[in-house]
């Protein structure tokens, strides 16, 4: 069945141009990755994020794709474009003007992609900064200098606008999400590494067979847990009343609104994520001995990050739920189509109705996201493991690719082309 999918894409002209445009942009991404930064010590700076295996610079290295640890033109990676869509996001709530343009439809959300990118140019030059700086404390830095610092901040501000246009040249012209899709392909890339790596190790005898067992265990099981939840849903059943336009009846039928237990997706452990890096980040530069506590104190599998990552997650669950779905308006359609709940009165209790149930699955969706993206966490770093592939990185690796592979089925099926799986074996594919 797999094999006859990737037959049909062939036949497709469409789909199969988006997907090696897709394709040829993330090898654009990953080419940049491979040109460093002028005037770094690359010996000495290697040495360095050896040493930090399972800090917070590890970590940014993940979402970097690899490209922190080389200080290429895409150090900075896709990040400050993400918190730059937080502080977006959060503005729209209390600004009355951001909140009047993301009701204009088109218009207003190009006003506020616009006002994104301005955002991500400025945390950029900070970020750029911090990081120039913070090298040449580090002693990896040939000719330290504000010459050096300005073609640090200029080259990696320049990076990091190049990938927030490759991520929407991926949207708009090949599949998939471009911003999701090269996160993916930043964790991804580095797998092959990682497992060589941990034979080596396995060889040399610094890692026993039982816990490697017992480490690829917990990754499939994590794996089939999310593939599992990710195509849950709460289907809440909605009957349209029978209504005449002329001569002809209308509506009587029986549906359902389909409700997600992780209406957010891979948003919120991204968000949390980026929130704790960003500071810790440039703390870690800052020598001062208790500016140095606290980056110990938000490195991960400490009880501190993981509390905070853990309140985080819960806070953008909630939060971006909130601001992707409406009830209110949701109901208001419903109504206006001559759709109702049985059992409840249309207009504010069916709203009232949709938001309790919301909240109730979206509770059950955050504590299993932050499951996913702690409990592995904590176990992989109390294995030693030298590689950086704990629930976050699953969960963003594995919903993504879900999230990929259902944009596909759908231009497939549209023409009347089998998927790669049979049909009703996904949910919500009806």
């Amino acid at each position: 069945m797999i094999g006859s999918g990737f037959q049909n894409l062939l036949k497709i002209p469409e789909l199969k141009k988006r997907i090696l445009i897709t394709l040829g942009l993330l090898a654009v991404y990953r080419v940049g990755v491979a040109v460093p930064v002028p005037g770094i010590d690359s010996a000495a700076l290697a040495d360095m994020f050896a040493r930090a295996q399972g800090t917070i610079l590890g970590v940014f290295n993940m979402f970097s794709g690899g490209a922190l640890e080389r200080l290429s033109v895409f150090a900075l990676g896709i990040m400050p474009y993400i918190s730059a869509s937080i502080i977006l996001q959060l503005l729209t709530v209390v600004v009355p003007h951001l909140e009047q343009l993301k009701k204009e439809g088109e218009q207003g959300r190009k006003k506020i992609t616009q006002y994104t990118r301005y955002g991500t140019v400025v945390l950029s030059l900070i970020q750029g900064f911090g990081i120039a700086v913070g090298l040449e404390k580090m002693g990896v830095v040939l000719i330290p200098g504000w010459p050096f610092r300005l073609m640090t901040v200029i080259t990696l501000t320049a990076g990091t606008a190049f990938i927030m246009w490759l991520g929407e040249q991926i949207t708009e012209r090949g599949i998939g999400n471009g911003i999701s899709l090269i996160i993916f392909a930043g964790i991804v890339v580095r797998l092959p590494g990682a497992i060589a790596n941990t034979f080596r190790l396995l060889s040399t005898g610094e890692m026993n067979i039982f816990a490697v067992l017992l480490l690829v265990g917990l990754m499939l099981a994590v794996i089939g847990f999310i593939i599992f939840v990710e195509q849950g849903q709460r289907r809440i059943q909605v009957q349209y009343a029978k209504r005449m336009v002329g001569r002809r009846m209308y509506g009587g039928q029986s549906t359902h609104l389909p409700l997600k237990i992780n209406t957010s997706g891979v948003i919120p452990p991204i968000f949390a994520s980026s929130i704790i890096l960003f500071p810790a980040t440039l703390v870690s530069f800052i020598d001062l001995p208790w500016m140095q506590n606290v980056a110990d104190a938000l490195t991960p599998g400490n009880w501190v990050y993981e509390l905070l990552f853990v309140g985080f997650i819960f806070f953008f669950c909630y939060f971006y739920t909130a601001v992707t779905f409406n009830p209110v308006d949701v109901a208001d359609n419903m109504k206006k189509n001559g759709g109702f709940i049985p059992g409840i009165r249309p207009g504010k209790r069916t709203a009232d109705y949709i938001d309790r149930v919301l909240t109730r699955i979206t509770l059950g969706g955050a504590v299993y996201v932050a499951a996913v993206c702690v409990l592995p966490s904590i176990l992989i770093a109390r294995f030693n493991v030298p590689f950086y592939f704990g629930g976050t990185a699953l969960l963003i690796v594995v919903g993504v690719a879900i999230d990929t592979i259902a944009q596909i089925e759908s231009h497939m099926l549209a023409r009347h082309y089998q998927g790669f799986l049979k049909q009703g074996s996904v949910k919500g594919r009806r």
